[in-house]
């Protein structure tokens, strides 16, 4: 999957940007997210972790729930990136980017440069999605 280096390269900054931010005591690693929504606007989130590990919340949720909370539904594009080599979203991420955009291009970047992209349904081709949830699909 492409995208355009004028796409990327904008989103690839601002996730390594709002890496910076990352509240990572714990593990140390930082992840910075930059979500790109059909109106033009680029919403980030940053990794905060919890000493009860299970309510650690990843930068790419964040940057999902901030861009909700704005109104935003529609997402062309994620970057996101990290302190060392590009790592794709946890499980949990793409779960919740599939709610909105199951075909989303992720950006992944490191932190020493250069990136690569690939799409959501290559990372999660069989998503949880409300079709499972009818009373049809329960019988």
């Amino acid at each position: 999957m492409s995208l355009p280096e004028d796409i990327v390269e904008p989103l690839v900054e601002a996730a390594r940007e709002v890496r910076a931010a990352a509240y990572a005591p714990y593990s140390g690693f930082r992840v910075g997210a930059a979500l790109l929504c059909d109106d033009g606007t680029v919403y980030t989130g940053c990794n905060v972790e919890n000493s009860s590990y299970g309510l650690t919340c990843c930068a790419e949720r964040n940057a999902v729930y901030a861009a909700v909370a704005a109104g935003a539904r529609i997402f062309l594009a994620i970057a996101v990136a990290a302190d060392g080599m590009p790592v794709p979203p946890c499980g949990a991420c793409r779960q919740v980017l599939s709610e909105f955009a199951p075909d989303l291009p992720v950006i992944l970047a490191g932190g020493a440069g250069g990136h690569r992209v690939l799409s959501l349904t290559n990372l999660l081709p069989e998503p949880f999605t409300s079709d499972y949830l009818s009373a049809e699909s329960n019988e």
